[in-house]
């Protein structure tokens, strides 16, 4: 805004003077890498030509950028001068086509280099090669997009706009393929973390190693800087536009910064690991004493690894560690005209010559030594653990602690959906159909996700890769989020909720028969109904968060777009989750060991219905219980508020009050199921629960007021402890098939994507009462699997815990304290009463008669 004084509010100079300077340091950057690669490795590379590219599409945006702070770029639009408009608007175009290519080439610069790295491991191969893929496929699009966003593509250059001329919102598009960028960076930073950490080096050195690599965190954090801007200016444009004033210089001036910030933080970020030859070869004191400082606290005894390819081993009859995952060849850097291999690129040029050195004293070392240099290379112990099912109680404690983690989370989460989901409703307009919609996304998901890409990697990685894989699904689906409400989109929420069902219901593929399974099995029903009650509180407090804080102020679209702050923050934690249990020894159970502890009960399981074993008839009963019931329960959850809207006899409290309180009872419940099954037989806690469910559905049809109110708060706190009793019980037994088994009872969990759509109709022309018809109906459906168990003996003897120590574990109870004491007197004494007997006598020894 122009001032008294005659001074013109202009961020110009900032965004000029910022821009140039990421310039002559990206410049900078590649040149060193240049003369790196062809002066010192004398070996370029694919990846280094597509940082050149990067650098040459850079160049071309910043000074975009920067010829258009002389013609009005950051300068308010009554302040661009006439004859500068359409100058401002072809440098606006050159950026917007440019930033999406110059950061696809970078970030293919950086995947090409992680591929060189990836010999020997698939895993991190096909995600790279997966991350490339997704590089490509939305700069590609993104570009396109920018290329075309106004029809005819000569009126986005165009000053004035043509009136018949069709353009999309630029900010509103940069804004919206945010997440993209962010799960690439992140994909980026993480990828080759296990690689990097598994690279037996010195302390230092592998210190220095990973920092190196960890720059690519830089480039995330400008991303997030950059989005806020974007954020600012996208409510700037709309209350603009509901003003009618445009001002798109101003607004877009410091995101054009920070978007040219973010391109060539990449590059140099990109550069920093093929500089790293280049600073040995010239300051080769510096990293000398760098790796001296790291062999102070090295053991002598470290493990040592032949770079050379040929895969060899110390001469040492112990056992060896397990081979660094990355091996290539390397020749002496010192000799002139040699070539350096690709271990140079992650290592110091005399890490290897010493390290093999030290081979011959590894020959003396014994295996506690070896252990204690395992921890002196490592950052952290990923030994295996006990299996699961071997696990005392105690043993077990930390582990379903962890995991129980994961069920806070998915229950937060659905939480928050609910939430978002109805505020995007009442903003938009959207139709009860719709709503319904969102929500049969979000369980449909469940029916895709166990029994497509969650079974193959649960079957064939097990518990700790199930839950890796989706808590990253799950972070892109609350990213995704952020273009929904940018977009106030219909289909993009609906993509969201579906991609967050997905992570979840991976979750819970994995999630669930972790719980039942780590442990003494005769507890299988109470650890899961406690970790469910954890869920169940996050499905508490984060309704009450949401309703009263984030959502406090959601009256529009603009409004929306704050709260996708607080899902980045989800998606972020998720992130660090995942890392986190890809360090952490979780326990896993193998097909052998479940098959163990089946077998112990071997009569019972391998009774026979008809055709099939009793095990298995068990397992079809429970699938359907749970589609029935998990359909039926979402069903009243999706009625709830309407309920109560139509049966309380005055407005205070309100509906969302009574929800609230809902779920606090349904928590509550299963921590008294937990107990219950502690006491009382499963299957009858089961059976009393489906009938109490059925009964409160049948009263809340007929009653009114707040005995209506009291009874469908009842509903839900019958509800509360059917999912985990039918889960625990239906996989007893099963042996190998109860990951097969886990799968089929987390995909019956898709009920909730169908009975919803069947009761809405029924809502609409009869009246909400009068649809708890259908919620009846299929609990009385679910309530045949505890029929099924009370009434048949060969399913009772099956379902039933067998309560006793020795099928808890294969190792021998561990005695109290007090025990221990006394078995230790005990076998003093046994000792000394086989002590042969003597007495001194006369300076003789005489052996007492036994």
């Amino acid at each position: 805004m122009a001032e008294s004084n005659g001074i013109v509010d202009n961020r110009g100079p900032v965004v000029l003077a910022v821009t140039t300077a990421l310039l002559v340091a990206s410049t900078t950057f590649v040149a060193l890498r240049l003369v790196s690669r062809i002066g010192v490795v004398k070996n370029v590379s694919i990846d280094d030509y597509f940082i050149v590219l990067a650098w040459l599409i850079a160049f071309g945006f910043s000074f975009a950028i920067c010829y258009g702070t002389s013609v009005g770029l950051g300068r308010h639009d009554r302040d661009v001068k006439l004859e500068w408009q359409r100058s401002l608007k072809q440098c606006e175009y050159a950026f917007s086509v440019l930033y999406n290519p110059a950061l696809m080439a970078t970030k293919t610069s950086i995947c090409l280099f992680y591929l060189t790295l990836s010999k020997n491991q698939q895993i991190f191969k096909w995600s790279t090669i997966a991350t490339l893929i997704v590089v490509n496929l939305a700069g590609t699009s993104l570009t396109f997009l920018n290329i075309f966003q106004c029809r005819p593509v000569s009126a986005a250059f165009e000053d004035p706009t043509p009136s018949a001329a069709k353009c999309i919102d630029i900010v509103t598009l940069y804004l919206s393929s945010a997440p993209v960028n962010i799960i690439t960076d992140l994909a980026l930073l993480f990828l080759p973390m296990p690689i990097l950490t598994a690279i037996r080096l010195p302390r230092n050195e592998k210190m220095i190693l990973i920092v190196t690599f960890s720059f690519g965190a830089f480039v995330a954090v400008v991303d997030v800087i950059r989005i806020a801007y974007l954020q600012s200016a996208s409510v700037a444009r709309l209350q603009n536009a509901r003003d009618a004033r445009g001002d798109f210089s101003w607004i877009a001036s410091l995101s054009f910064m920070w978007s040219a910030i973010e391109v060539h933080v990449g590059i140099i970020c990109a550069c920093v690991p093929g500089v790293k030859p280049l600073v040995a070869k010239v300051f080769p004191n510096l990293l000398g004493r760098i790796k001296h400082t790291g062999n102070l606290t090295r053991d002598s005894g470290s493990v040592i690894e032949d770079f050379n390819g040929k895969g060899t081993r110390p001469s040492s009859h112990y056992a060896s560690p397990p081979v660094s995952p990355v091996q290539a060849r390397r020749l002496d850097t010192s000799v002139e005209g040699g070539e350096m291999g690709m271990m140079d690129f992650l290592t110091t040029p005399e890490t290897i010559h010493t390290m093999t050195n030290t081979q011959t004293a590894t020959t003396n070392r014994t295996k506690r030594s070896r252990a204690a240099s395992l921890t002196a290379f490592d950052f952290v112990n990923t030994k295996n653990p006990k299996s699961m099912v071997k696990m005392n109680n105690r043993e077990a404690l930390g582990p379903l602690a962890v995991v129980t983690i994961l069920f806070f989370l998915w229950g937060f989460a659905y939480g928050l959906l609910d939430i978002l989901n109805s505020q995007f409703q009442r903003i938009v307009g959207m139709r009860t159909a719709q709503s319904i919609g969102l929500h049969s996304a979000y369980f449909g998901a469940y029916f895709v996700a166990p029994l497509t890409f969650g079974r193959v990697v649960f079957r064939k990685w097990g518990f700790k890769a199930t839950f890796i894989v989706g808590l990253c699904i799950y972070a892109c689906g609350t990213l995704v989020f952020w273009p929904s409400a940018v977009l106030a989109s219909y289909p993009a929420f609906l993509i969201s909720n579906f991609i967050v069902g997905l992570g979840v219901a991976t979750l819970e593929t994995a999630g669930n028969p972790f719980i039942t399974l780590c442990g003494p099995p005769e507890y299988a029903e109470a650890r899961l109904n406690i970790s469910q009650a954890v869920q169940a509180i996050g499905t508490v407090f984060s309704p009450i968060l949401a309703k009263k804080v984030l959502f406090k102020n959601a009256l529009d679209v603009s409004s929306l777009i704050d709260i996708q702050w607080t899902y980045l923050g989800i998606a972020l934690f998720d992130v660090v989750l995942a890392v986190i249990f890809y360090y952490l020894p979780i326990p896993e159970a193998s097909d052998e060991d479940l098959d163990e502890v089946a077998n112990r009960r071997a009569d019972v399981n391998q009774k026979r219905v008809g055709s099939m074993t009793i095990v298995h008839v068990t397992l079809a009963f429970g699938i359907f219980s749970q589609f029935c019931y998990v359909g039926g329960q979402e069903a009243v959850a999706v009625v709830f508020q309407k309920y109560v809207d139509t049966v309380r006899p005055r407005p205070k409290p309100n509906s969302f009050d009574y929800q609230a309180i809902g779920h606090a009872v349904f928590a509550i419940g299963r921590f008294l199921s937990a107990m219950g099954c502690l006491i009382v037989k499963p299957r009858r806690i089961l059976l009393f629960l489906f009938l109490g469910l059925i009964i409160t559905s049948v009263l809340s049809m007929n009653l009114s007021g707040y005995t209506g109110v009291a009874m469908i708060v009842l509903v839900l706190f019958f509800e509360s402890g059917i999912f985990s009793t039918t889960f625990a019980m239906c996989i007893r037994g099963l042996g190998a098939y109860t990951k097969s088994g886990s799968i089929l009872l987390t995909a019956a969990t898709s009920g909730g994507a169908v009975v919803p759509a069947i009761m809405s109709p029924v809502t609409d022309r009869r009246g909400v009462q009068y649809s708890f018809c259908v919620v009846v109906a299929f609990f009385a459906f679910g309530a045949l699997l505890p029929i099924y168990t009370e009434t048949v003996s060969a399913a009772k003897a099956q379902v039933d815990p067998v309560r006793e120590n020795s099928s808890s574990s294969t190792d021998p109870p561990t005695p109290s304290r007090a025990g221990r004491v006394f078995a230790a007197v005990m076998r003093r004494k046994k000792r000394s009463s086989e002590l042969p007997r003597v007495e001194h006598v006369e300076g003789q020894l005489k052996e007492w008669p036994g």
